[in-house]
């Protein structure tokens, strides 16, 4: 399990990020639009996923702002920004911020991503939620960069997940 903290005081994840080299795991996770989205859908693009606790939170906000802007440059990659908050939740801040590079995927379903790719927080007040992370996956969905935000109020390190790409 990771150890991470949540303003200085220790929680725990389920298990470790994914292996950089290993195989992605599937996911099916809702749109916004609550259609179902697959890890394979993305076959052929580099894949940026941006898992956070929640999109109501301020750094959670700030990270989704920062790779739309980001994503605009990008060739033949998409920024996949996931969390456990109901669709409409994601929805009305993207539509509030204009977020239009990024897509929105939503586990509020079975929670089996955060299971899956082991970020499931274990305990503290946000248990159950995903922490933040980022992982980055190249077009054949192997991963190729992982970072398990250790303080989960602090940002990702956005340009060395860029950089991985």
């Amino acid at each position: 399990m990771a150890n991470i903290t949540l303003k200085g005081n220790a929680i725990n994840t389920i298990g470790n990020l994914p292996e950089v080299g290993s195989k992605a795991p599937e996911f099916n996770l809702k749109t916004i639009d609550l259609n179902t989205k697959k890890q394979s859908d993305f076959e052929g693009k580099k894949v940026v996923l941006n898992v956070f606790p929640s999109i109501d939170t301020g750094t959670c906000a700030k990270s989704v702002r920062e790779f739309n802007k980001k994503a605009a440059e990008l060739n033949n990659t998409i920024v996949l920004c996931i969390s456990k908050d109901l669709p409409f939740a994601q929805a009305r801040f993207c539509g509030a911020e204009g977020i239009e590079n990024v897509e929105m995927l939503s586990d509020f379903a079975t929670g089996s991503f955060g299971k899956d790719y082991q970020l499931e927080i274990k305990d503290g007040p946000l248990a159950h939620l995903h922490s933040r992370a980022v992982i980055v996956l190249d077009e054949n969905a192997n991963v190729v960069y992982t970072e398990q935000v250790s303080e989960i109020a602090d940002e990702p390190n956005y340009e060395a997940a860029l950089k991985a790409i």
